[in-house]
C-alpha cells in the first residue's frame, strides 16, 4: 500500500515508446506537478501536442487529483476525511467519493482474502481506517478519464512510477506502445523487465525504493523482505490493490488472483 508523506521514488518508469508502424501520433509533450507529496506526470503524444484542448484535459487532471488530496489525505489535518475522523463534520456532509472508497475498500479486502485491508490496529480502541493504498490508483484513474475524452492522443499518467496507459477519442487501433520499465529491487536504477502496453495500468509494490512501508494485515508487521511485485491489468486501482497483495504474500496473492480474475497479470522479482 502507497503512502504519500514524501516524493516517491519510483520502482516503474516509463521508457520512450516505440511508434506502431502507420501510427499518426508523432509529437510528445510532458506536464508535471507535485500532488499528494509525490510528482505525478502525464505524457501524452498527438500530431499537434501543443494543443489547447490537451492542455485543458491535462490542467483538468491535475485538479482532480488535488481534489483527491483534499478529500483523502491522512497527512493533512484540513482533509475530509480527518475532519470525519475528527467528528467536525458527519457523513451526510461529506462527498460522494468517500462513500465509494470505503466500498472499494471493503470489496479489495473481499477480493484479495484480507491481503489487502484499509483498516489498520492502532495501540488502543477500535482499527483505523485509511485509504490511503487504495486511493493513489483510483484518483489516477479518475483523473485519467479526463483524458480519454480528448480526440486523437495517447497518455501515460504516473504517479510515483505506478501507471496508466491509454487513448483518447479516435486512436483505438492505431495508438503507439508504450515501453514500461520495472526497475530491478535488487539493483536501483537498472531495469529488470519492460511491459509494452497501449492501454491499461501497472503497479509495482516493493521496498527497495522506500523501505518497509507496506503492512502485513495478517501480523499487523511492516515488510522489509527484498523483492518486488508488479501487476499490469485493465485498471489501475486494482492492479495497485493486487500487487500490494502479491507483496504480503506472492503465493496467496497469485493463487487468489487466478480464481478471482483473468484480466490482471503478475509477475514477482
Amino acid at each position: 500500500m502507497s503512502t504519500v508523506t514524501q516524493p516517491l521514488p519510483a520502482m516503474t518508469h516509463a521508457v520512450t515508446p516505440e511508434p506502431q508502424r502507420g501510427a499518426t501520433v508523432i509529437g510528445r509533450k510532458a506536464f508535471v506537478e507535485m500532488i499528494m507529496g509525490m510528482p505525478i506526470s502525464l505524457h501524452v503524444k498527438a500530431i499537434d501536442p501543443e494543443r489547447a484542448d490537451i492542455a485543458a484535459a491535462a490542467a483538468n487532471a491535475f485538479a482532480t487529483l488535488r481534489r483527491v488530496d483534499d478529500l483523502f489525505s491522512m497527512w493533512r489535518a484540513d482533509s475530509e476525511l480527518r475532519r470525519l475522523q475528527a467528528g467536525a463534520i458527519t457523513p451526510g456532509e461529506c462527498h460522494e467519493w468517500q462513500a465509494e472508497v470505503l466500498d472499494l475498500s471493503l470489496a479489495a479486502e473481499e477480493a484479495t482474502d484480507g491481503l489487502f485491508t484499509a483498516w489498520f490496529a492502532r495501540e488502543a480502541g477500535r482499527p483505523s481506517y485509511d485509504p490511503t493504498g487504495l486511493v493513489k490508483g483510483w484518483g489516477v484513474e479518475q483523473a485519467a478519464a479526463h483524458l480519454r475524452t480528448v480526440p486523437g492522443i495517447s497518455f501515460c499518467l504516473s504517479a510515483g512510477g505506478d501507471m496508466v496507459v491509454g487513448v483518447g477519442r479516435g486512436m483505438r487501433g492505431i495508438a503507439p506502445t508504450w515501453r514500461i520499465g520495472i526497475e530491478d529491487p535488487r539493483g536501483p536504477g537498472r531495469i529488470a523487465a519492460t511491459v509494452e502496453l497501449t492501454q491499461g495500468a501497472v503497479a509495482t509494490s516493493g521496498a527497495a525504493a522506500r523501505g518497509a512501508h507496506i503492512v502485513d494485515p495478517g501480523t499487523g508487521e511492516r515488510i522489509a523482505r527484498p523483492g518486488s511485485t508488479t501487476v499490469v491489468g485493465p485498471d489501475l486501482m486494482w492492479a495497485d490493490v493486487w500487487a500490494t497483495a502479491a507483496y504480503v504474500d506472492p503465493a496467496a496473492a497469485r493463487e487468489r488472483l487466478v480464481a478471482t480474475t483473468h484480466d490482471y497479470a503478475l509477475t514477482v522479482l
